[in-house]
């Protein structure tokens, strides 16, 4: 059965790029049955498949798309039609997820993580990679 959530996520995610010193895409992920106990670091580690040690920093939502999903003045029309799109994906997680977080693992090569709650109690979001040296 295809979860409705990540169906949306995979849409407004699609073609979007994460800009730091690369760029990467958005990929969905979805942990069945995994909200029933609050989101640990060490459990979102074991999730990802991160050593125990990995560094970890959590940021709000809004502040860590402060730079894709904001307007400017000095925009063309193909970074504005961008900032729709991160506008969009970022209705999308509000809309269908609860308790969003951003994590943040690792350094330089950095993993992010954007998870929240389904309705129906599983973890599901997107995550992508930023460069940061």
């Amino acid at each position: 059965m295809i979860n409705q959530v990540t169906e949306n996520l995979k849409q407004t995610s699609h073609g979007l790029l994460m800009m730091s010193e690369s760029e990467y895409p958005f990929d969905v992920v979805f942990w069945t049955g995994q909200a029933q106990e609050p989101l640990t670091n060490e459990k979102l580690l074991q999730l990802t498949s991160h050593p125990r040690e990995t560094p970890m920093e959590i940021v709000d939502l809004d502040y860590f798309f402060r730079n894709c999903a904001e307007d400017k003045k000095w925009h063309d029309e193909i970074q504005k039609q961008d900032v729709q799109k991160f506008q969009a994906m970022l209705k999308t997680l509000k809309d269908n997820l609860t308790d969003i977080q951003v994590y943040r693992l690792g350094m330089i090569n950095i993993d992010v993580y954007i998870i929240g709650k389904t309705a129906s109690g599983d973890l599901a979001g997107i995550s992508t990679k930023v460069v940061e040296t």
